[in-house]
């Protein structure tokens, strides 16, 4: 049973411009949510080809979809390999692609995954609830790399103003003992930032965790190739909605959209990113950070019309 809830889902449906018979792209399934909204639009003659690292997402979403809203096809992969997931299910274009980039309350509520830095799991946070063998995990990063890099890795993917001081930590905690869980990791950056910060609204290891996951998970690049991908397969006049919650991966998205506007290729529909209602953040406080953008791809381009 899945913990999460979805967010703009109504904002996301409408954006998609979609209908009965319409054939989407979840690209990140998560808990389903959005996926099940979806079907329940484009009916039995539409299809939802559905993608998600995490084989606990499809299991998720496969149970949602007993109901038989839609035709669907699941597969357990990254996005950035969306047009290989596409050849597998036979499509060879669609009418709108969806993603959210935010990160499933599933996830982080299995300690197991090592996600969350409430409580305490080992120190993995891959997207893949199977990993392949040697596949890059946090517990590799924190304990093997150089400090310098750790520095500037938790402060370009982190934004973590006090990235020097909480890589100093960190390489000199691991030489008395390495770090083995996330309690380990929290309990190392308390100690290296100033007790005010500690006091904020944000939890101290919110944004070190953040540059972890998007570097064990290679996020900027996948997401990067999901939009190419994503932008090649999608039919003239369809849409593509995407979720952001941080300002890096919203940053890659304005510029990918930003330039298909400027080649003619793509008409933006919404200049200010939609946000969530105030009562909507109200009762899903995950909510607050989220933005939602849309673009329409041409169906000519401006220099043809």
């Amino acid at each position: 049973m899945s913990v999460h809830v979805p967010i703009l889902v109504k904002e996301s449906i409408e954006g998609l411009k979609i209908g009965p018979g319409s054939v989407v792209i979840d690209a990140t399934l998560g808990g389903g949510g959005h996926a099940t909204a979806i079907c329940q639009v484009i009916g039995l003659e539409g299809k939802l080809i559905g993608l998600d690292a995490d084989s606990q997402a499809l299991e998720r979403t496969k149970s949602r979809m007993e109901m038989g809203y839609c035709q669907n096809v699941l597969i357990q992969t990254n996005f950035r390999h969306l047009s290989s997931a596409l050849a597998q299910a036979a499509v060879e274009q669609v009418d709108a692609v969806f993603m959210d980039l935010g990160l499933s309350s599933d996830e982080l509520a299995d300690a197991a995954r090592g996600f969350s830095f409430q409580g305490s799991g080992p120190l993995q946070m891959t997207f893949s609830d199977q990993p392949a063998e040697g596949a890059l995990t946090a517990k590799e990063i924190v304990n093997e790399w150089g400090e310098e890099t750790l520095a500037d890795i938790i402060y370009a993917f982190g934004e973590e103003q006090f990235s020097r001081r909480i890589a100093k930590a960190i390489v000199e905690a691991r030489a008395v003992k390495p770090l083995a869980t996330t309690a380990d990791l929290v309990s190392v950056i308390e100690q290296a930032v100033p007790a005010w910060y500690c006091q904020g609204r944000l939890h101290p290891a919110t944004k070190t965790f953040q540059a972890l996951r998007i570097v064990v998970n290679d996020e900027l690049g996948a997401l990067k190739e999901a939009l190419a991908a994503s932008w090649q397969v999608l039919k003239p006049g369809g849409r593509i909605a995407i979720i952001t919650f941080h300002s890096l991966e919203a940053r890659i998205v304005k510029d990918f959209f930003k330039q298909q506007k400027q080649s003619g290729d793509g008409r933006i529909i919404n200049k200010k990113a939609i946000t969530p209602t105030r009562e909507e953040v109200k009762q899903n406080p995950r909510a607050r950070s989220a933005k939602l953008r849309i673009i329409e791809k041409s169906i000519l381009k401006q220099d043809d019309q």
